[in-house]
């Protein structure tokens, strides 16, 4: 009970003056930790944690459980303890709210250190590999971070053919991101792309806030024609039920966020058009990226060009691999940002993607998925 208490307490203190909680929310460190009711709360949670710990020592030899519990009531509190003092110079906090809950996360700003122990512990060969390492030749996005500056890299290119089988639009007139109008048009471009395909679209959004406005925006549209049309958002079930969903619908568009840009693998006809509401940069009031920003400034580079468009390049990579799985797929790739046609650094970002073709106006694009459409009837 003290360690519930305990808890609770804790959890109220995290909340603040914030009151009811409804949506997860992210608090800088530097928020509560000068504040003497969150210093008391954790000071609380590691005696009564460790007041449970030596409770449960006089019970231990009853059953092998009881060990455990004390064992786990000694992390804790070493836990509180830790938190309850300065973090490492190395190390990031934060603070994650929810409407149920609260977590303290301490977070290193790279992996270098943890990596470099690892490897010294096992001196044999590693190997890296994956599809979304880096957007050049050295790989930085990983190499860097890694603390492998002295690593071999080899960038090996795809076999699919991208340029037959693969197109890219981007509008170069659409509402900018964070304007009001855009998660509207974003729902409206998606719609006209699903219903020249019949479904078989996946909308990313790079916001939980984008995802419900366009969700409903294109559940209702779709209703109100009859178009027959599905439409599925992430947060209405479990991740595999949705997938079990789309891929057994013929006319399904499924909007999802951030779970949906990775791991996600629907090969063939069933998803031939994936939407991306913006370009996926890191949110900058983020405490993470803030520091990692920090950081880049110290050494006197641009946090931008080195760590924001880096990040967006490989996020959107990794959401453009939903699209083509096979060396018989086919489709298109819609990114609703103009910024992407218009800005320099949209450069760096296209040459980030695989090599699709460009498809600068709408209705070339509408044409391109009713060609794919048709195929799939004949098919």
């Amino acid at each position: 009970m003290a360690c519930d208490k305990s808890a609770r307490d804790l959890r109220i203190a995290t909340s603040g003056r914030l009151g009811e909680v409804r949506a997860n929310l992210k608090l800088r460190w530097s928020e509560r930790s000068g504040e003497t009711e969150f210093a008391a709360a954790l000071s609380a949670v590691e005696a009564a944690c460790l007041a449970a710990r030596e409770a449960l020592d006089t019970v231990s030899e009853l059953a092998p459980d009881f060990v455990r519990l004390a064992e786990r009531a000694a992390r804790l509190a070493a836990l509180a303890r830790q938190f309850a003092g300065p973090p490492d110079d190395s190390k990031i906090r934060w603070i994650d709210i929810s409407a149920h809950q609260a977590r303290l996360v301490e977070s290193p700003l790279d992996i270098r250190q943890a990596l470099r122990e690892q490897m010294l512990a096992a001196p044999k060969a590693w190997i890296f590999t994956s599809a979304t390492l880096g957007d050049d030749d050295r790989l930085s996005w990983f190499t860097e971070s890694s603390g492998l500056d002295d690593a071999r890299a080899l960038r090996l290119g795809s076999p699919f053919d991208y340029r037959r089988h693969a197109r890219i639009f981007v509008p170069r007139v659409f509402p900018k991101p964070g304007d009001a109008p855009h998660p509207r048009a974003v729902a409206e471009l998606a719609g006209r792309c699903a219903r020249a395909l019949g479904g078989r679209t996946f909308v990313l959004t790079t916001t939980l806030r984008s995802l419900q406005s366009v969700g409903a925006q294109l559940r209702d549209e779709f209703a109100a024609e009859g178009a027959g049309i599905e439409v599925l958002v992430q947060g209405q079930g479990p991740k595999r039920q949705l997938m079990q969903r789309f891929l057994s619908s013929a006319h399904a568009v499924l909007v999802g966020s951030q779970s949906f840009w990775e791991g996600v693998d629907v090969p063939g006809d069933a998803l031939q058009c994936v939407v991306i509401d913006k370009l996926p940069f890191p949110p900058p009031k983020d405490p993470l990226v803030e520091a990692r920003v920090r950081r880049l400034e110290s050494e006197g580079r641009n946090p931008f060009a080195d760590y924001f468009v880096a990040e967006a390049a490989i996020s959107l990579k990794q959401g453009a691999g939903r699209l083509i799985r096979s060396e018989s797929d086919r489709g298109l790739l819609v990114v609703c940002d103009p910024r992407m046609a218009s800005m320099s650094y949209g450069r760096r970002l296209f040459a980030a993607l695989p090599p699709m073709t460009r498809i600068d106006d709408e209705s070339e694009a509408i044409a391109w998925l009713g060609g794919l459409a048709a195929a799939a009837l004949i098919a």
